[in-house]
């Protein structure tokens, strides 16, 4: 997702988003993968997976590929079983990490994201060592052209999202609790309110601000970590300066 966002960890001008299309389509195939194995494969009856095939529609996603990816989970079709794990730890200046992935081989993930932590002057924490510091929040992203700043707010805060956030210059972010993020994403829908994200993960609780040489290496850490075919998601509290995110 391009622009200054507080939600998003790592962030991209809109050409460097594009070029990162192969990467963001596996990401999400992973993720209807694992939600038709976990919940079934239809989406009527499975948000998470309901929300995975939006996304990929959202990113213009071939049918056929959501479709494959659905067996897959379901079992219709033969493929590799992925496992969830998240990885917590520290980065410079003890800025706070969360690290989604989905893997096929955590003998081969762990030890490779333990490399990209220490490289980079951090290091990987035990299970629960960050997770206190951020909050589960279910999080939309809507293109401003899309719809009106007023009408947004009408439609997600009366279907019970919590904030409507109008920093990012390309879209507006819808925030809720996880447990109405089902039903504002149902209001946007009815309401023809198209989303280019729509997806559950972590917010923090409070921002780190870093000196220059320590920001640089954070951000070499958070694309690193970007850039692992693994990693589905990477949140931290670190709050990136303006003009790193319009170089980046």
């Amino acid at each position: 997702m391009s622009g200054h966002s507080k939600w998003s960890t790592i962030k991209h001008k809109k050409g460097a988003a594009d070029a990162k299309r192969g990467k963001i389509f596996t990401r999400i195939l992973k993720e209807m993968t694992v939600a038709a194995r976990m919940g079934g494969g239809d989406p009527n009856g499975n948000p998470r997976l309901r929300a995975a095939i939006a996304e990929a529609k959202a990113n213009n996603m071939p049918k056929d590929n959501i479709e494959r990816a659905v067996k897959r989970g379901t079992g219709e079709i033969e493929g590799a079983t992925y496992e969830e794990i998240t990885y917590e730890g520290y980065g410079p200046g003890g800025v706070a990490l969360m690290v989604e992935a989905m893997t096929d081989n955590t003998n081969r993930t762990t030890p490779e994201i333990r490399h990209i932590f220490e490289k980079n002057g951090g290091n990987l924490g035990t299970p629960g060592s960050v997770r206190f510091q951020f909050e589960r929040k279910g999080y939309f992203a809507v293109e401003k052209s899309a719809t009106s700043e007023d009408k947004l707010m009408e439609v997600a805060l009366e279907a019970g999202a919590d904030d409507l956030q109008t920093d990012n210059p390309d879209a507006f972010e819808v925030l809720t609790s996880p447990d109405n993020f089902e039903q504002v994403r149902q209001a946007l829908e009815k309401n023809s309110i198209a989303t280019t994200e729509a997806k559950l993960g972590q917010v923090p609780q409070n921002y780190i601000k870093l000196d220059e040489n320590k920001s640089k290496s954070m951000m070499r850490l958070l694309e690193m970590l970007d850039d692992h075919d693994d990693v589905q998601n990477v949140w931290s509290n670190f709050d990136i300066p303006e003009e790193l995110m319009e170089s980046a």
